[in-house]
């Protein structure tokens, strides 16, 4: 904050009274449900220490803050919902095809210390599969991919993802298991619009990023590139009753029509 000060940058009311209303949380946690321990990454050292001072001022109990290194990719991008979406654990929140295709998209250089950090497979194995090169890499990272949903959502769910995603890419054909939104029949009927529908499928969070997805040419339907924002989507680019909406090469929704 002082380095934003001296720089004369912006600093909203938000980010000005982020520490203080962490420290609260953390004080109003305790009170009300006996929360002792604050767990988190490095960078929220200070913001959770703050909360044991807090509550040390406000007569409350001994509250304790505890640590881990921030996960980082390669690249030294830190991982985590600020940088690149969140990775919820919820499948509601996000599906575990969507969980399996982020960890098959994992760069070549992070496979070998993701499986170790992310899987329950043997050293040995794991040394194996991060000692493959060239293309080999890629089953390395299918292999990462199953393990990692098999803990969070169970084995048939990890299988079932990874089967979606060799049909839709090994075989070209369409998964019936991909992510699935359903747009109410009479909507579809009139007509939405590229950017909004894009938002629904969960592609993009607002208009704007939807817009620079199309601008940038990463989104396609039924496999055709879109180039128009303004284009309206209607019930005649279904076929055999659902469209293929694509974001890049990997990411990809059933759009259905619901009641």
């Amino acid at each position: 904050m002082k380095l934003r000060l001296d720089r004369e940058q912006s600093l909203s009311f938000l980010e000005f009274n982020y520490m203080i209303m962490q420290g609260y949380d953390f004080t109003e946690l305790n009170r009300r449900h006996g929360t002792v321990l604050q767990m988190g990454g490095s960078d929220q050292w200070g913001n959770m220490i703050n909360g044991v001072d807090l509550s040390h001022r406000m007569g409350g109990p001994q509250l304790y803050a505890l640590t881990t290194p921030l996960l980082t990719k390669s690249s030294g991008e830190k991982m985590g919902k600020s940088a690149s979406g969140a990775v919820w654990l919820n499948g509601d929140l996000f599906s575990p095809y969507d969980f399996w295709q982020y960890w098959r998209n994992t760069e070549d250089a992070d496979v070998g210390r993701f499986l170790k950090i992310f899987t329950r497979l043997p050293l040995d194995e794991i040394a194996r599969l991060a000692s493959l090169g060239g293309s080999e890499i890629n089953e390395a990272k299918k292999i990462l991919a199953t393990e990692a949903t098999a803990i969070v959502h169970g084995r048939d769910a990890a299988n079932q993802a990874a089967e979606t995603a060799r049909t839709t890419f090994e075989e070209g054909t369409l998964a019936e298991n991909l992510p699935t939104v359903e747009i109410p029949q009479g909507e579809l009927k009139a007509g939405i619009g590229i950017l909004a529908l894009l938002v629904r499928a969960g592609l993009a969070t607002s208009n704007g990023e939807a817009r620079r997805h199309v601008q940038g040419g990463g989104v396609r339907l039924a496999d055709r590139p879109v180039s128009d924002d303004k284009l309206v989507v209607g019930t005649e680019e279904l076929k055999g009753g659902v469209l293929k909406l694509s974001l890049g090469r990997k990411r990809h929704v059933l759009v259905r029509p619901g009641a």
